[in-house]
């Protein structure tokens, strides 16, 4: 520190004008200071930093109270809605809390109107295209790092949903993405999956299937499953989308 500092901070009181009266080197550090490492001094200071999610709209609002509430939710909804973000983001919660063991996720590997043929590499290595958007979201709650740590331990999986036939997720958050990808029968296959101290979120938006019209089983699921007490069926709309301001202009004009 130099002298010039030394003398600015004895005029703010910093320091105690007596240490200045012998001609030693050593001179002691202010000890009165308003933040101290130790954390007994700073219990009126955050010192972490907590990402959490709020809703930006009340459709969003509904579909977290409803993943609270609820041991199978179905989120449907265009684009930009956030419904694959918010069920990523509760199962992460889920997990860190505690709640549960381990995370699943799981979606249909479709190409979207067209073929992109043979991949090489491991079944990882041809999967990876597919699920992609869910490491992007789970690297958005979690750090890489700690998401690669988590699928090594076996705490979080992601899967196609051709993996899931015979299952039983027990102690897990489910999140199945792109359901409106899935056939009538595979969306029975994977809801009959759902296990004890489970909780099961179907996301998927019926307008966006890149399936055929009659193939799809995500819109005639939902309404069946609306006259079910215990099953959520949280339908988003346009005034919900959260990219964007374009999103929701041309999913009114297309």
């Amino acid at each position: 520190m130099t002298k010039r500092a030394l003398k600015r901070q004895l005029r703010e009181g910093a320091f105690d004008a007596t240490q200045f009266e012998d001609e030693g080197k050593i001179r002691r550090l202010p000890v009165e200071r308003a933040w101290s490492p130790l954390a007994h001094h700073n219990d009126d200071r955050e010192q972490g930093y907590l990402k959490t999610i709020k809703a930006k709209s009340v459709g969003q609002q509904a579909l977290i109270e409803a993943i609270d509430a609820k041991n199978l939710v179905m989120a449907l909804g265009p684009a930009g809605t956030g419904k694959t973000y918010l069920a990523i983001a509760k199962a992460v919660e889920a997990l860190e809390s505690g709640r549960v063991g381990r995370i699943v996720l799981s979606r249909p590997a479709v190409e979207a109107g067209e073929s992109i043929g043979f991949l090489p590499g491991e079944m990882e290595d041809k999967l990876a295209p597919y699920l992609r958007p869910l490491y992007d979201a789970l690297s958005d709650r979690l750090s890489m790092k700690r998401v690669r740590a988590l699928m090594a331990e076996g705490a979080i999986e992601i899967a196609p949903v051709g993996f899931m036939r015979g299952r039983t997720l027990n102690n897990a958050f489910v999140v199945i993405d792109e359901a409106q990808n899935c056939t009538y029968t595979q969306l029975k296959m994977l809801l009959t999956r759902l296990g004890w101290h489970s909780t099961m979120v179907v996301t998927g938006d019926p307008n966006q299937s890149d399936l055929l019209p009659e193939l799809s089983g995500l819109a005639s699921v939902a309404e069946k499953f609306e006259a079910v007490s215990n099953i959520a069926v949280v339908r988003l709309a346009d005034r919900d989308i959260v990219r964007h301001p374009l999103v929701a202009e041309m999913l009114g004009v297309l």
